[in-house]
């Protein structure tokens, strides 16, 4: 299974960049996607989902700007 390149998370909520490669012209070209989720117990086990109360929102953002801070600062970097 892959592995995110990175995770961010705040308290339940938590985000994962997944660095992507597709072929554009011939050219092998690098972009990134992001999966947002809650994680929460029901019973004695641990499940997702991407669904979040109106309480999760401050802690969505926080983990976005994170996530965009992380990706814009990595193509800065590698001028992708």
């Amino acid at each position: 299974m892959q592995k995110p390149e990175k995770k961010f998370s705040c308290g339940p909520i938590s985000a994962s960049i997944w660095a992507n490669t597709k072929t554009v012209t011939g050219e092998t070209v690098k972009f990134y996607s992001v999966t947002i989720t809650k994680a929460f117990k029901e019973d004695e086990e641990w499940k997702h989902t991407n669904s979040f109360d109106v309480e999760d929102l401050p802690k969505v953002v926080l983990v976005a700007n994170e996530v965009y801070k992380y990706i814009r600062l990595k193509s800065t970097d590698s001028n992708e």
